[in-house]
């Protein structure tokens, strides 16, 4: 039984990235003429959701949350937790309300396919180079600054093993919510780790099911980084033990 979902997972696995590849680029020219355009970027944003809507469609990934994004004065900064590939590909139907960009780390740019779309419309951030990290620093003040909202993954990546459980939070996100004074709204991905497990994982989860999201009141900064930081954290961390309580 075992040896015969696996193969399930791993088929759906190929079929999400098929529907992934295929509409990435068949939409590709539509972005190149959009980002020609005046606004160019806050315009992509639409077509963006419309991808994301067609990736749930195909892909029979019907979304639940809890709530959609609170009413802000200005820009802000999602702050989800990461369990998937299914985080990324859902994000901008999940919240169409307002533009934003990504913010993540540069290695997916070795991904052709996401590169040519990453690249252009959002911010990589190279860590292990400080002046780069610190010019993507100053290139997501700007952002916002222009009226975008970001999405920074604060465990800086796909935690490893033992999904759902969070990893550890890196500072970027709260010191640039201190910079700028933008709040922070943590989201927590309930069960996006089952829907969409990582394609190497052979046994991992994959099926289509209901996307299921809880969306937190916007938490600011106020100068205490590290306190906010543990806030913001134990926020999703309820979220998700609830989750798991009430399977």
């Amino acid at each position: 039984m075992k040896w015969i979902k696996a193969i399930f997972f791993n088929l759906w696995k190929i079929y999400v990235g098929l529907i992934f590849g295929l509409t990435a680029i068949l939409l590709y020219p539509f972005f190149l003429v959009i980002l020609a355009l005046p606004n160019g970027r806050l315009k992509s944003f639409r077509l963006f959701v419309v991808w994301s809507r067609m990736m749930q469609f195909f892909c029979l990934y019907p979304s639940r949350k809890n709530k959609a994004i609170p009413e802000v004065n200005g820009p802000f900064i999602i702050l989800p937790n990461h369990t998937s590939y299914l985080d990324i590909f859902l994000m901008c139907s999940l919240f169409p309300e307002k533009p934003f960009l990504f913010m993540g780390k540069s290695e997916i740019l070795g991904y052709p396919i996401i590169k040519a779309y990453f690249k252009n419309l959002n911010i990589p951030v190279d860590r292990s180079n400080k002046m780069k990290a610190g010019q993507a620093f100053l290139k997501a003040k700007i952002a916002l600054e222009e009226g975008f909202s970001l999405v920074i993954f604060p465990e800086g990546g796909i935690p490893k093993k033992n999904a759902p459980e969070l990893g550890n939070f890196k500072d970027g996100a709260f010191l640039l919510a201190d910079k700028t004074g933008v709040p922070l709204i943590p989201v927590a991905f309930l069960n996006h780790h089952n829907l969409f497990s990582d394609p190497t994982d052979f046994c991992g989860s994959a099926h289509p099911g209901m996307s299921r999201v809880y969306v937190h009141d916007p938490v600011y900064v106020k100068n205490n980084v590290a306190e906010i930081k543990k806030i913001c954290r134990n926020l999703i961390q309820t979220s998700l033990e609830e989750a798991q309580k009430n399977k």
